[in-house]
């Protein structure tokens, strides 16, 4: 699934929501504290377990899930939990924040501050928490989760902070993994974050798949969709053309099936829209659940 473009005046618009929030916090360092956020905003967060249905009962006379009410069977809203795979939720009445508590603690912190994000975009309100037949349609939510991953992003990475950190140095794994702890963010949500919004205007595409040596691969991979993410920055998405399978494709020619750690880097050359080739440095690291591949452009190839 590739990154989605919300265009500038969206962006524009959630931005001044989060330089509010930084303001009524006094622009505070890095990592940034979620709790400051709640307190500041009066939100609530409350931990649920597709386990334990008792507080999901609590909430379920006022909680839709993607449009349509989930009404009073006592078993039916942990059952729309656990079928829709919902990590976290937002309660706009009570403005609380309710989140899975079964979920790894590391990825906690990025699910609230989605939850706060759909908290501060305005329009989210009659999307998410209603029976609007617009947020029945897929490409509307995806659309809202966009926007909301959005504003956790200008949230967790403090806006143009990170931005100014990121185009200090040369981009690279190493160099993800040393601004996820600055910013107190996972590897992951920092990986993308470098090439959506810190690339600094160089073309730049991660990806976040399985293991790509076929060696190590899943039962359940699927060669026309290997990838969870492929997030390409603004000038790679208008320069270059290539699909996920592709790359991936490409970036598995040169992968080791080693366990962990850094599983392979290598120049390779790619094609621009008008026909004109661009050497990129492609590196690959294995954490034992995704393997993240950042690749970036190192300069234009003569001939």
């Amino acid at each position: 699934m590739k990154n989605i473009d919300l265009g500038g005046r969206t962006a524009a618009d959630i931005d001044g929501q989060i330089a509010k929030i930084l303001k009524g916090l006094g622009n505070p360092e890095p990592p940034l504290d979620l709790r400051h956020v709640r307190e500041l905003l009066k939100l609530d967060r409350k931990y649920y377990s597709t386990t334990d249905d008792s507080l999901l009962r609590e909430m379920r006379s006022r909680l839709t899930v993607m449009g349509k009410q989930v009404l009073l069977r006592p078993t039916i809203l942990g059952d729309a939990v656990r079928t829709l795979n919902l990590k976290a939720m937002f309660f706009p009445d009570e403005k609380r924040i309710m989140l899975d508590k079964d979920v790894p603690i590391l990825k906690h912190r990025w699910n609230e501050a989605h939850e706060i994000g759909h908290s501060v975009i305005p329009w989210h309100d009659g999307m998410m928490f209603g029976d609007n037949e617009h947020s029945l349609t897929p490409v509307c939510h995806e659309r809202i989760e966009a926007e909301a991953n959005y504003a956790a992003g200008q949230l967790l990475f403090m806006s143009d902070r990170f931005r100014e950190q990121a185009i200090s140095s040369l981009p690279s794994l190493d160099f993800v993994k040393a601004l996820s702890k600055d910013f107190g963010n996972t590897i992951t949500s920092t990986l993308w974050r470098l090439v959506e919004y810190g690339h600094g205007g160089r073309p730049m595409v991660a990806l976040v798949s399985g293991h790509p040596h076929p060696a190590r691969r899943k039962h359940d991979f699927d060669a026309n969709d290997p990838c969870r993410y492929c997030v390409e920055s603004t000038d790679f998405r208008a320069r270059f053309a290539y699909t996920e399978k592709v790359i991936f494709e490409a970036v598995s020619d040169y992968c080791s099936a080693s366990q962990g750690g850094t599983i392979g880097q290598e120049e390779l050359i790619l094609t621009d829209r008008n026909g004109d080739r661009h050497r990129f440095l492609f590196e690959t690291f294995f954490n034992r659940h995704d393997a993240l591949t950042l690749g970036y452009w190192l300069r234009a190839e003569a001939g």
